[in-house]
């Protein structure tokens, strides 16, 4: 009984070492450490107090006061240079979380699954030894290219939603891929088998918190259209007075989300590898183009995020249908807010046909192609250059011919937003390419991208010049242009924001819906039109007469103020009393990193200082002794060691935690 209550004390006093440890460790360090990694240095730090009690004893000169000083700073030195090396091969916050592990390994099994799938699917369509890096074979040739491109659309579709998706993304980028990429994985189509009734009607019941019977006065089980992240129902909303509203209940997958982000993770390990060992994957920055998708498929699976995306669109529409005209009105659906989740999206039931299957429609109704492509085209000019908030995806699926020749436009899962300096800057140039004025293209490019300090504006000016004459000396241009121009942009180090980016997309992808209703119509020609109308508007004498009231509205206070402080300053300076103040350090991030300056130097002056005493002290021989074999000139050097020793483990710490 004895023994287990001396082991029961053993144990309580090594776990309160351990303890006093860990937080003296973090203390002395003085900046937060994680609680998992001080106990560990604590841990370790009681092991090299074992050792160093069982060499005091074994050494004559173990007194006491050597035994306080020297048998507990080593071990507390020791745990705190574990604590820095933690740091400098793991930062905190870099590693995961004890109760994230179990989760991560459970999640690394799945994925690993998954990508074991995703490795036979591109190497059974031959295109697993281009994942090493290896050349591509048969790409200088156009049928080599091409071959490549129908097996990439083919393990694509067969890989599920988030790679068909990946690969209509890939269809718009004609900046990153060859024209026969574009073309095949264009054809990549979104259908999928619907889900069962009973998961689909209690995923509503679930998200709008009451059964579907109660909202819904009809909901047909059958979808009218199936995707891969989601399908839409045809239902009738419950209406006391008056006849009830048709809807479109637009109903998330059951369980989709889990599988996009898993696919997600393997796509942007799959980019990182290819940059890793393919040159042509750095080329078309993989990376960024993976984790750009990633970003934009998780605000598609949030519908609550469309439909506030549809209500910024629709604040800018009343006045896009007197800009545009109202020969050919484009609409979006009435959004239903208060049944909107993030599962779930109401709106309003529009009968019409996409864009796709629509000739047979336009040749019954003997509707003009032409209009109808301008009236669409204006609509997304609009709402790029003036609107703020635009369709980021108009392909022919998303956009519907109505039974009563109206267009309109669905799905707002993606959209693209520009500040009021963006949205100016796309309509000088613009107007820069439709008068064919190099100087003002330049100057209307810099103002959209990141330029470099040492851009040499003439040579640019010169290059925009020649690229003008290349594509607009026909008469004649397409979205191709914007392409090439953002490569001559890339050509000379400007850095293309993302917003900007999707301008480019989106444009890209309304070429190839336009081409199904007129393949003649000139894009950049009717987009500069649309600019010069615009630009025109702006200097009418209405508009001129209202800028100019504005102006003055706003810089009438600043000309009330303007005679009183000139009065002040001319009376200062006749008196010889105008002085200049201005105050050192008032931002208080400058005087914090002073501070920490200041403090790091003195922490590293002390731990040298010590340093340096405690070695001249070990090498001075003889003064008062404590025991035969110790002096007291030796204990006050030992001891100033690890004084120097712990500074200098908190400076280290300090400059490792800053990174």
């Amino acid at each position: 009984m004895n023994g287990i209550v001396f082991a029961v004390i053993v144990l309580a006093t090594s776990i309160v070492l351990v303890a006093v440890l860990a937080w003296l460790s973090r203390r002395l360090l003085g900046l937060p450490v994680g609680v998992l990694r001080a106990l560990i240095a604590g841990l370790v730090g009681f092991v090299a107090a074992l050792i160093v009690g069982q060499a005091l004893r074994a050494s004559e000169s173990g007194h006491l006061a050597v035994f306080f000083s020297v048998a507990i700073g080593v071990p507390l030195i020791v745990a705190m240079i574990f604590i820095v090396a933690a740091e400098a091969v793991v930062p905190t916050g870099a590693g995961p979380q004890p109760v994230e592990l179990a989760l991560r390994a459970r999640r690394s099994v799945a994925r690993s699954r998954r990508y074991a799938q995703i490795s036979r699917i591109l190497v059974r369509h031959g295109l697993g030894p281009y994942l090493q890096g290896r050349p591509l074979r048969g790409w200088e040739t156009a049928e080599g290219r091409t071959a490549i491109a129908v097996s990439l659309r083919r393990a694509l579709e067969e890989g599920g939603v988030t790679f068909v998706k990946f690969g209509q993304l890939l269809s718009t980028r004609r900046d990153l891929l060859p024209e026969e990429f574009t073309d095949e994985l264009s054809s990549l189509q979104d259908r999928a088998e619907p889900a069962p009734w009973e998961q689909v009607e209690e995923l509503i019941s679930q998200s709008l918190g009451a059964p579907a019977k109660e909202v819904f006065a009809e909901l047909q089980p059958e979808p009218a259209a199936a995707a891969s992240i989601a399908q839409v129902h045809k239902a009738r909303l419950r209406c006391e007075a008056g006849p009830s509203a048709t809807v479109a209940v637009k109903v998330q997958r059951p369980e989709i989300r889990a599988t996009v982000e898993q696919d997600l993770d393997i796509l942007l390990r799959l980019a990182a590898r290819l940059e890793e060992h393919a040159r042509w994957a750095r080329a078309v920055g993989a990376v960024g183009v993976a984790r750009g998708f990633g970003a934009a498929i998780r605000e598609e699976l949030d519908f609550g995020v469309e439909a506030r995306n549809m209500a910024a669109v629709a604040a800018t529409w009343k006045r896009q249908q007197r800009v545009v005209g109202r020969r050919v009105p484009v609409v979006i659906p009435a959004v239903h807010e208060e049944l909107c989740t993030e599962h779930v999206l109401v709106i309003e039931w529009l009968d019409g046909i996409n864009l796709r299957a629509a000739g047979p429609l336009i040749e019954d109704k003997g509707l003009d192609r032409a209009a109808l492509a301008r009236a669409l085209l204006r609509s997304m000019v609009y709402q790029i250059t003036e609107g703020g908030v635009f369709h980021a995806d108009p392909h022919p699926g998303n956009v519907l011919l109505l039974t009563d020749g109206r267009l309109a436009l669905l799905d707002f899962g993606s959209v693209g937003r520009l500040d009021a300096q963006q949205r100016a800057a796309l309509l000088n140039l613009l107007s820069a390419v439709g008068r064919g004025d190099p100087a003002a293209l330049r100057d209307a490019l810099l103002d959209l991208v990141t330029r470099p300090d040492d851009i040499d504006e003439q040579q640019l000016e010169r290059a925009l010049g020649r690229f003008m004459a290349r594509h607009l000396a026909g008469g004649a241009a397409t979205a191709e242009m914007f392409t090439d121009l953002f490569r001559l942009a890339s050509r000379f180090e400007l850095s293309i924001p993302p917003e900007v980016a999707t301008v480019l997309r989106a444009l890209g992808t309304l070429e190839g819906t336009l081409s199904l209703l007129t393949p003649t119509i000139d894009i950049v020609g009717e987009a500069r039109a649309y600019a010069a109308d615009r630009i025109a508007a702006q200097v009418s004498p209405g508009a001129v007469q209202k800028t100019v009231t504005d102006e003055l509205a706003a810089l009438l206070p600043v000309l009330r103020r303007l005679p009183r402080r000139f009065d002040r300053v001319t009376g200062a300076l006749e008196q010889g009393r105008l002085s200049v103040n201005v105050r050192q350090f008032a931002d208080e991030r400058d005087r914090r990193m002073i501070t920490g300056l200041a403090n790091q130097f003195l922490m590293a002056f002390l731990g040298v200082g010590s340093g340096i005493v405690a070695a001249m002290l070990l090498g001075t021989s003889g003064g008062p002794t404590i025991t035969p074999g110790l002096s007291l000139y030796q204990f006050i050097g030992y001891n100033l060691l690890i004084v120097a020793a712990i500074l200098a483990l908190r400076v280290l710490f300090t400059i490792l935690r800053s990174r």
